[in-house]
């Protein structure tokens, strides 16, 4: 089956279709529902590109059920065939309005019905593909860039062994999901994946958070309580931003990392640990050792395997993709009528350097599913700049090579008429048209040194 050859039928409220229409679908692949519940269980329910909703008076379901079917199948082109008496009430207006491309009214003329479902299988023939679902994918990453398909083909041998892995790059390029994907490829994704934000922490509780405590440990401790490292045992702990870890829990970890036991605050004695242990920064360690804020030996200790997260920037093939598969992540979030990106978006994402990274790619695609308006999110609503037309480009160019052109005529005629002039300025300024106080002004504007220059000047003053 493909995409563009079937065909879901959902009637709700009625009788099911004449079958006669089996007709006039002949050649097409036709998955026939009868509610909302068989409809969202339906598997190639993300195959299919044309609906054929089917609307009576009789109407049971919940209209808000409805709307949550036709806002998850945002992707879909939805033909509604229903009773003229339903036209008349305002809610069945605007739902036909916001997530029909047509409707019909019964009595149905199938000829015409032929004709719009043939129309709406040749639009969506010309959509693209719709994206995978990379929810169920390990890794979850988005893309086809070199630098991501080099990343995605290192998780699984680093995800066979027990070393301590080191991931690094800059902040929103998705360090966690990546240490995740390394903990679900692993043999232990059955158990725990504890992540720890090292930078989030308050200096005074982490070594409590990350070691756990005894009863009596210190004032309010009135029960023992496990730490972080415990709770990931036989799992994966992740030490995001270790580069933000103080000097003196350093040491702390690095006796766990060495002997895998810790002590508990408050305890005598140390307690054996089972834990893969992977590190996230945003920050160069080596600088960091340098500079004495991190500790030389735990940086070793770390960096026994590195992973290197590469910048949006420098995977430009994965932006449209990547904005495509946040559209559809958060399609209950979107307007009714909004369907995709426009092409002026899709260049204004492509020229955009992304400094925040897939962070700021989600946010801005999120921001704009709720606040556009139209029927395609255009630049504005992704808080972008409009790329110029390629003729804006031209013309922008042409501008700026004719105000280059000025400025060198004007000065080769400064140089010229000083030359003639015997560098002398108000000769100068006589044979340019210009006064004297004018030609100062141009010298200095081109950064003309003359001799005579601040003799005149010195003579201006005193006049």
């Amino acid at each position: 089956m493909t995409p563009h050859s079937a065909i879901l039928s959902v009637t709700l409220g009625m009788a099911r279709p004449d079958p006669a229409l089996a007709a006039a679908l002949q050649g097409y692949v036709v998955h026939q529902v009868d509610s909302l519940k068989e409809a969202e269980r339906l598997q190639v329910l993300q195959a299919v590109r044309v609906g054929l909703l089917w609307l009576g008076s009789g109407l049971l379901e919940p209209q808000a059920q409805l709307e949550a079917l036709l806002q998850r199948c945002w992707q879909m082109r939805w033909i509604a065939v229903l009773p003229a008496s339903l036209l008349a009430q305002p809610y069945w207006r605007s739902l036909l309005h916001a997530h029909c491309d047509d409707f019909h009214t019964l009595p149905l003329d199938l000829l015409r019905l032929k004709q719009t479902l043939g129309h709406a299988l040749g639009m969506a023939a010309l959509a693209p593909p719709a994206a995978p679902d990379h929810a169920a994918l390990l890794p979850q990453m988005v893309g086809r860039s070199p630098a991501l398909c080099r990343l995605r083909s290192q998780l699984p041998r680093v995800a066979r062994v027990l070393a301590p892995l080191l991931i690094t790059g800059e902040s929103g390029t998705g360090k966690e999901m990546v240490a995740q994907a390394v903990h679900g490829l692993s043999a232990r994704r059955n158990a725990p994946f504890i992540a720890i934000n090292c930078a989030a922490m308050p200096a005074s509780l982490i070594h409590a958070e990350l070691f756990g405590h005894e009863r009596g440990a210190y004032t309010g401790a009135s029960r023992e309580r496990r730490g972080l490292i415990e709770a990931a045992q036989g799992g994966t702990l992740l030490l995001d931003e270790i580069g933000d870890l103080p000097l003196d829990l350093q040491a702390s970890l690095l006796r766990f990392l060495q002997e895998k036991t810790i002590i508990r605050l408050g305890a005598t004695v140390s307690r054996q640990v089972d834990v893969r242990v992977l590190a996230a920064t945003h920050v160069d360690l080596v600088q960091a050792v340098a500079r004495g804020s991190f500790r030389q030996d735990l940086y070793y200790r770390l960096n026994v395997l590195a992973l290197e997260v590469p910048p949006l920037r420098e995977r430009r093939e994965d932006l449209l993709p990547l904005a495509e598969h946040f559209f559809a992540s958060f399609a209950s979030e979107r307007g009714s009528q909004l369907r995709g990106f426009s092409k002026a978006a899709q260049q204004a994402i492509a020229a955009h350097d992304w400094p925040g990274n897939v962070r700021e790619l989600l946010n801005r695609v999120r921001r704009a599913l709720i606040m556009a308006t139209g029927r395609l999110i255009m630049p504005a609503d992704l808080g972008l700049a409009q790329v110029p037309s390629q003729a804006q480009a031209c013309i922008s160019h042409a501008a700026l090579a004719l105000d280059d052109a000025r400025v060198l005529a004007e000065r080769a005629a400064i140089a010229a008429s000083l030359l003639e002039a015997g560098s002398n300025v108000a000769q100068a300024a006589r044979r340019l048209g210009v006064s004297r106080m004018t030609l100062y002004r141009l010298l200095a504007k081109h950064g003309i040194a003359v001799r005579s220059h601040q003799r005149d000047m010195a003579r201006v003053a005193s006049d």
